[in-house]
């Protein structure tokens, strides 16, 4: 998972960046089929063309300027506050990962970096990856086991353990977004000179294929240990001290200071502005880049997306799709445009540190019931897409194996107010309607909802939770997030209802496990329930995908039972470019479009 995108959590990451059907006008020669998209992108949407649309020759030379939504306050993607979606796009130039989300939400080996990766054994669960014998650091030092090792040795919550509490600035320990998997692994070693890595598991694991990839890269062990002042190749015997200075190297220092293995290196960061990337000379895949520079440009006002694209200041946009945003957009000569759906889900989650929120299951229940989300639809995305639904499901969207939906049958997102008022009467609530009090006679609220600036869509759902909750007696203050401080909002737990949005890796059981069991970095709101822990834990380690899918329903039944985060709908993704370039398309996934950076150029 990547929390937040600003459009956002890949965000994770997200998306932090969608099923949207659109009916648009042609214009300046972008033709529209009214199936998604207009020109090279709108086949896109049809069965088979996720993975291929919009490709074509490529000519040497050119510059891409691509948008992100938030500016990059922390580098390493690995860690709670840096797993944010557009800091991921812009890694995903320069690391390398074995498993690479697609835009059909597969998952494809990258031969650049392995030329196999197998499970050899069930018992104990074995993988052995094949480390490309071409695979190098920019800097000339091999890609190896070393690190694979570190890459684990940092994830896993054990090896570098997790900051004090009393660490109020996260700089004496790791905080990986997730130990979901890296914990399941009993060791990681390699062999035939670093260019073999054997992964065994002390318990089974599903979603092996998101360890080491899935979205999220390798960063380069030998810069990590020149940091602690330890000898290159020894990530096995590394302290958690040691361990640490490099997990915070990484997260204050950008890719222009270090060894990467990209078909791009970044060569100049300037903050809130954009990042600059060139051809690596030193890139060792079989594709190599043709655009003459690549430059990923901050816009964090939405808004002011379509003028820069029409005044050819950026290349290509990949904003959270709006009514007014979408039309622009549609008028503009020569750009050529995709809505897909994908892994994106938009939410309002509850903060459970809040006392009274988190003392009161009748409360939140109460509150989720009686916003409808059918009204939060209609008056937001449903506006350029009347196919989007009220979504039922914590862990899947529509179309994904598994899928069911357990909230809309409790009756969660309904708008019933009648049904809502009852559960504050049964738990002896008073004032419902009025002003809300606790059975004890304490003040229920004022709460605050959250919501990124510059998002008209997620201030309209902060507008309608106002108005429902105050139909309870519950007073809601809107509060809006500065773009590049939802991380920090989310983490320091600075909300009691906000609104955002996780983009997903095709990996579902990791993706629950990582994000609502007890404890987990990126379980922001604080839930905790034994059940679901032991479901979740349950389902990563099943090896039959039926069962896992079971699993997780039936944790999700209880998530939603408890109120904690009620799903609103799977989130539309809007991709445009200009029409003279080849090999962008949309990728609702964690990764989003960059995920293929190395085939972008001028068309020929």
């Amino acid at each position: 998972m990547r929390a937040p995108t600003s459009a956002v959590t890949r965000g994770l990451t997200l998306a932090a960046g969608l099923t949207l059907v659109l009916a648009a006008c042609s214009s300046g020669g972008s033709g529209d089929n009214g199936k998604g998209g207009s020109h090279s992108l709108a086949s896109c949407s049809a069965p088979g063309k996720a993975d291929t649309c919009n490709s074509g020759d490529r000519k040497p030379g050119g510059t891409f300027t691509y948008t992100i939504e938030k500016n990059i306050q922390q580098w390493n993607v690995l860690d709670s506050n840096g797993n944010v979606f557009e800091t991921g796009e812009v890694m995903s130039a320069v690391l390398p990962q074995v498993f690479v989300p697609q835009p059909d939400l597969s998952m494809k080996l990258n031969t650049d970096l392995v030329t196999s990766a197998q499970q050899t054994s069930d018992s104990p669960q074995t993988i052995v990856y094949k480390i490309n014998p071409k695979a190098k650091w920019d800097d000339g030092t091999p890609i190896s086991a070393d690190d694979f090792i570190y890459y684990w040795r940092t994830m896993n919550g054990k090896d570098c353990p997790p900051p004090p509490s009393s660490d109020t600035s996260q700089t004496k320990g790791c905080l990986p977004f997730s130990t979901s998997g890296w914990d399941r692994i009993k060791s990681v070693t390699g062999s035939d000179g670093g260019k073999t890595v054997t992964m065994v598991m002390k318990k089974p694991y599903t979603d092996w294929k998101s360890l080491f990839g899935g979205g999220y890269g390798l960063y380069p062990a030998h810069v990590a240990e020149k940091v602690a002042g330890v000898p290159a190749g020894s990530a096995d015997k590394m302290t958690g001290a040691q361990l640490t200075k490099g997990w915070q190297y990484f997260n204050k220092t950008p890719p222009t200071k270090y060894a990467t293995a990209g078909a791009y290196k970044m060569t100049e960061w300037k903050d809130n502005d954009h990042a600059t990337f060139v051809p690596d000379p030193k890139w060792y895949g079989k594709t190599k880049p043709t655009l003459k520079r690549l430059l990923f440009k901050v816009i964090s006002d939405a808004t002011q997306e379509p003028t820069a694209l029409r005044n050819n200041e950026v290349q290509g946009i990949y904003p959270q799709p709006q009514v007014d945003l979408v039309s622009q957009i549609k008028s503009i000569p020569h750009v050529t445009y995709t809505i897909g759906s994908g892994l994106v889900w938009e939410h309002f989650d509850l903060n459970l540190h809040n006392p009274v929120i988190g003392k009161y299951k009748a409360l939140r229940q109460a509150m989720f019931t009686a916003i409808s989300v059918k009204d939060v639809i209609a008056k937001t995305v449903g506006q350029f897409d009347s196919k989007v639904k009220q979504l039922g499901s914590h862990n899947l969207v529509p179309g994904q194996p598994g899928y069911q939906d357990v909230v809309t049958p409790t009756g969660q997102g309904s708008g019933d107010l009648a049904k809502a008022k009852k559960y504050l009467t049964d738990a002896k609530f008073t004032g419902i309607g009025t002003a809300l009090k606790t059975p004890d006679g304490k003040a229920v609220g004022p709460f605050n909802c959250r919501y990124t600036t510059g998002n008209a869509i997620r201030q309209s759902e902060c507008q309608i939770l106002q108005s429902s909750l105050h139909n309870l007696g519950i007073k809601v203050t809107i509060k809006p997030i500065g773009a590049a401080d939802l991380g920090k909002v989310l983490t320091g737990h600075q909300y009691d209802i906000i609104v955002f949005a996780w983009v997903d890796g095709p990996t579902p059981t990791s993706n629950a496990q990582g994000i609502w069991s007890t404890g987990q970095s990126s379980n922001f709101g604080g839930y905790s329930n034994k059940q679901v822990d032991k479901l979740l834990a349950d389902s990563v380690g099943q090896t039959d995908t039926a069962k896992a899918m079971s699993m997780l329903n039936q944790a999700d039944k209880i998530m939603t039972d408890d109120a904690y985060v009620l799903p609103l709908y799977q989130k539309p993704t809007f991709f445009a470019v200009q029409d003279r370039f080849v090999g962008m398309r949309d990728n609702a996934t964690i990764v989003g479009p960059p995920y293929n950076v190395q085939d972008w150029g001028l068309a020929k």
